[in-house]
């Protein structure tokens, strides 16, 4: 089976060259920024590569030399959706095999990849080519990693934290709203820790009786309390030599903080009814959604367990804030769900990714894979409908508020000067403001001719 990089910051366009791509047997590995691409390309070789010519880290080009100079040489065509064709024509003299230009029609681009691959795709794959539709497809191949990358400017900067501190032994606070995806993060760091191998064991500090607490952080010996009926190990040393998740530790009784405090500095704990010291070796990460400052200046938390756990914080960005990754989280889900429902939905029409994109998701990535699975359980169809999703999500948005939303603007090009100038030139800070993703634009940035 040949193995295809694709490389496309449209997320859902590049979602729907992989639906293709994979139906018609080749294996897709999909990158959204230049130095996610070159990080799979350390990796893994690959039999092609298609890359955008424009990428909001670098472009094509780039791509292209990066790979001629290295050892993962291997054939490369480019895409354009401008009409550029000096870029083509450069590309070609640089050693590119072909370029196709937008909009791509699928049965092109697969003819010209069967030209250039020496490998040709699984026999009995099905070959039926994808009909060309205004719905936006997901694969439906099975769930995949939990953790998601993104590619807007909050989830790099989250990314790029994770992997500073990913190595270190040091303790983490993840500050962040319900819904955020706190705990996925958390086992994210452990992932890429040297604790890897080792147990992850993840608390709600929020769901354990106050009364039970101490036998749930630090095991009991059999009879020590009615209804030890047995030895228990507590979360400490089950987390031994691993990782030890608290989340929404704000929850804990100032009594159990006191205890945790302990067993944190001393790093040793002694359950329930015992006499005997046990030793562990563990890191701690510990979320919250409250404002453990104002809890401190309220008596209601430690102040030195603040700081024994903040040694690093990381601040988890709203979905709203992470507009350019939405619909990468929606295809992510859309496969957790059809392999968790046995279902074979492939996505969403455009009037339902419409709606999607236009809503505030105040209950952030929690709720919007709820509405994803509530809508591959009721649709019928292999392409959800905008009847379907909740009546919540049906409200136009209030844009008034917003002096730069670009949501039903009649004055665009004035706007979207007004929001490179609030955002002093930064293309995705103003592309926030606008309510819009970075490639939308680009292309609205060529379409009335301002340039930077």
């Amino acid at each position: 089976m040949a193995k295809i990089l694709l490389i496309e910051d449209d997320v859902a366009f590049c979602k729907m060259l992989e639906t293709f791509l994979e139906k018609n047997g080749f294996q897709v590995t999909a990158a959204f920024t230049a130095s996610q691409a070159k990080n799979k390309l350390k990796e893994e070789q690959f039999d092609l590569i298609i890359t955008d010519v424009r990428l909001p880290d670098d472009d094509g080009l780039s791509i292209l030399k990066w790979v001629n100079d290295s050892s993962k040489v291997c054939p490369v065509i480019l895409m354009t959706g401008y009409a550029e064709v000096n870029k083509a024509v450069e590309a070609m003299k640089r050693g590119a095999v072909d370029y196709i230009s937008k909009p791509v029609r699928p049965d092109e681009l697969l003819s010209i990849i069967k030209k250039n691959l020496e490998v040709k795709p699984q026999e009995g794959a099905d070959q039926q080519n994808t009909k060309s539709t205004g719905a936006v497809s997901g694969s439906t191949s099975g769930a995949k990693s939990d953790f998601i990358v993104g590619v807007s400017d909050a989830a790099l900067k989250l990314n790029n934290y994770v992997d500073l501190v990913a190595p270190t032994n040091m303790s983490i606070l993840i500050i962040g709203d319900s819904g955020t995806g706190k705990e996925y993060v958390a086992k994210s760091i452990h992932d890429k820790s040297k604790r890897k191998e080792a147990a992850f064991i993840a608390v709600d500090c929020g769901a354990i009786p106050k009364e039970l607490a101490g036998s749930e952080f630090f095991g009991h010996v059999k009879g020590s309390f009615t209804g030890a009926v047995s030895d228990k190990v507590g979360h400490f040393e089950a987390a031994n030599g691993g990782t030890l998740f608290l989340d929404e530790i704000g929850n804990l009784s100032y009594e159990l903080q006191v205890q945790l405090l302990r067993a944190l500095q001393e790093r040793k704990v002694k359950p329930v009814g015992s006499n005997t010291e046990i030793s562990v070796d563990i890191r701690v990460i510990a979320a919250t959604n409250e404002d453990l400052e104002k809890a401190i200046e309220a008596g209601e938390f430690r102040e030195d367990l603040y700081h024994r756990l903040n040694e690093f914080s990381i601040r988890m960005p709203s979905l709203k804030e992470r507009r350019e990754d939405l619909m990468l989280f929606v295809y992510v889900l859309l496969d957790q769900a059809n392999a968790e429902l046995e279902k074979q939905v492939t996505g969403f029409s455009d009037e339902a990714v419409e709606a999607i994109k236009n809503y505030e998701w105040p209950g952030n990535l929690r709720q919007l894979k709820n509405v994803v699975k509530r809508s591959v359980l009721l649709s019928t169809d292999e392409i959800i409908p905008l009847s379907i999703l909740p009546q919540e999500l049906l409200v136009k948005r209030d844009t008034t508020h917003n002096p730069f939303s670009l949501y039903n603007a009649e004055n665009e090009q004035e706007r979207i000067l007004d929001a490179l100038e609030q955002a002093g030139g930064n293309k995705s800070k103003a592309a926030r403001l606008l309510d819009i993703d970075r490639k939308t634009l680009y292309n609205k940035l060529k379409h009335y001719g301002i340039k930077l």
